[in-house]
């Protein structure tokens, strides 16, 4: 079989004689190059409303593709309402599509849009706050090594649908139709403490937990309750960059702390700070494990220096081949931790659910803060969830990544350690992501930009760093299938050989 950048010739057998190509020398998978294919056709007009195209055995036989690709693509079109499935009749590009889309282009409104903005009303000084550097059509590169990205196939689409399905009856519509004036849904509040923090060893009376919508908006809200400038923020070094944002936006200033193979250095945590950020299960980017020593000696330091700890406690449940490390919560004795928590790593990042657990009288004043924001989260998400969890669906499917993460991680833990092994590779127990760093000179930005023209993303180091660092990137693997992990880090390797020449 060829490969997907070959050029291709198709003719559309059906009502039509004329010829069309795939697109030559394409990044995008054959599902998407196909209906990159169809769209661009129905914009130009060689396509016409109602006009039948190919079956998928017919596509299938003339791209020399399979016909689940085909398939897959008829399907997305549906999804995008550019195509209709008529029984016993086939596909046929819906009525209205073409006059909306000839519309759009004669309007300008989907062709070049630049001829439509003006000069910006507003003059902006940098705002200092770090962006978000991987490109918007992520997901149309063949090796997308980018973190937060879960593999959308893994997640139980039957079990979700019915549990929106029950949180819709009407004996479930008073708890989501009504204001519930700040409060939030006790069914989830209840799950959250019997399924989640139950699992950390974490005990929490109810007024002690607030949903969030994720833990960016939580390390917003915590940083807005101390807004104190007289008093500093420390964060890991290299550390997470939404946490540098958050604290920043919410008018506080911080200072990086480094970070070595047990977590962060509770030794170089500074005077007149007020709270210490940190991700002790997998420390971000690095993903080294804070060890129960080093947990206890920064619980300690936090009562002689009297300062309050964040845990943002990400992906705890992907540890794999060692016993479940206790959360700093759990050994916490005087209410010095808030713990942070969140189901965008598991469930979905768009769900944008989380939850914070502290004092009552920080969460009281975080419920106050919040509820300027937004009163509280979506309530008809919190029953959904409170339903996922209460019927066992969060519990299996949660099982269901563990083995299927477990698997993808041995693969290119193998696969680093036979084709990078150049490169030096930070040990970690779990998660999903790798840390690597090369030798002196490297510059993993150059190795990002040559990868990007091969359909390989990574995430360079650099962006975590509040001090300089250019020789180390992440590998995120959530996103790549398996049989795709291997060929992406022979990719990568031929590229970090080429650069240390």
């Amino acid at each position: 079989m060829n490969t997907h950048n070959e050029s291709r010739s198709l003719r559309l057998q059906s009502n039509t004689s004329t010829s069309f190509n795939l697109p030559e020398n394409s990044k995008l998978g054959l599902r998407d190059q196909i209906c990159e294919m169809v769209s661009s056709s129905i914009t130009s007009g060689v396509l016409s409303s109602d006009k039948r195209l190919p079956s998928c055995r017919e596509l299938a036989q003339q791209l020399e593709v399979s016909r689940n690709t085909v398939f897959a693509a008829y399907n997305r079109l549906i999804d995008l309402g550019l195509l209709v499935s008529r029984n016993r009749s086939g596909y046929f590009i819906a009525s209205e599509t073409q006059s909306v889309l000839m519309l759009n282009r004669d309007s300008g409104l989907g062709v070049e849009p630049e001829k439509n903005r003006g000069p910006s009303p507003v003059q902006f000084e940098p705002s200092g706050l770090i962006p978000v550097l991987n490109p918007l059509n992520w997901t149309s590169y063949p090796f997308p090594f980018i973190y937060n990205q879960i593999d959308p196939t893994l997640f139980p689409v039957e079990s979700w649908r019915e549990c929106s399905r029950l949180a819709l009856s009407r004996t479930q519509k008073p708890a989501w139709m009504d204001d519930s004036v700040e409060s939030d849904s006790p069914q989830l509040i209840q799950q959250l403490r019997q399924r989640l923090l139950t699992y950390r060893g974490i005990y929490a009376e109810q007024d002690e937990i607030l949903i969030t919508l994720g833990t960016q908006n939580a390390l917003f809200i915590i940083g807005t309750v101390f807004s104190n400038k007289d008093k500093i923020i420390a964060i890991e070094d290299p550390g997470y960059p939404g946490a540098q944002n958050a604290f920043k936006l919410s008018g506080n200033s911080f200072v990086g702390v480094a970070v070595d193979q047990d977590g962060l250095d509770v030794s170089s945590i500074p005077e007149n700070c007020q709270l210490v950020f940190t991700t002790p299960s997998h420390q971000f980017p690095t993903m080294v494990t804070m060890s129960e020593s080093r947990r206890k000696q920064l619980l300690e330091a936090s009562v002689a220096q009297d300062f309050l700890i964040i845990e943002d406690d990400y992906e705890a449940e992907m540890n794999y081949f060692d016993s479940r490390s206790r959360s700093l919560r759990s050994f916490d004795q005087n209410n010095r931790v808030i713990y942070v928590g969140s189901l965008s790593k598991t469930v979905s990042p768009g769900i944008r659910l989380g939850f914070m657990v502290a004092h009552r009288d920080i969460i009281e004043r975080a419920r106050t803060i919040r509820g300027v924001m937004m009163r509280h989260p979506p309530t008809i998400i919190q029953e959904t969830v409170a339903l996922f969890f209460r019927l066992g669906y969060y519990d299996a499917h949660l099982r269901n990544l563990q083995r299927r993460y477990k698997k993808r991680w041995q693969v290119m833990n193998h696969a680093i350690s036979t084709h990078l092994s150049m490169l030096e590779q930070t040990q970690n127990k779990g998660g999903t992501s790798f840390w690597l760093r090369g030798p002196e000179g490297f510059n993993a930005r150059d190795l990002a930009d040559r990868l990007r023209d091969k359909g390989v993303l990574i995430d360079i180091g650099e962006t975590f760093y509040l001090s300089h660092d250019t020789r180390s990137f992440r590998l995120g693997f959530a996103f790549v299938t398996m049989q795709k992990l291997e060929e992406g880090i022979i990719i990568i390797a031929e590229e970090v050989k080429q650069l240390l020449g």
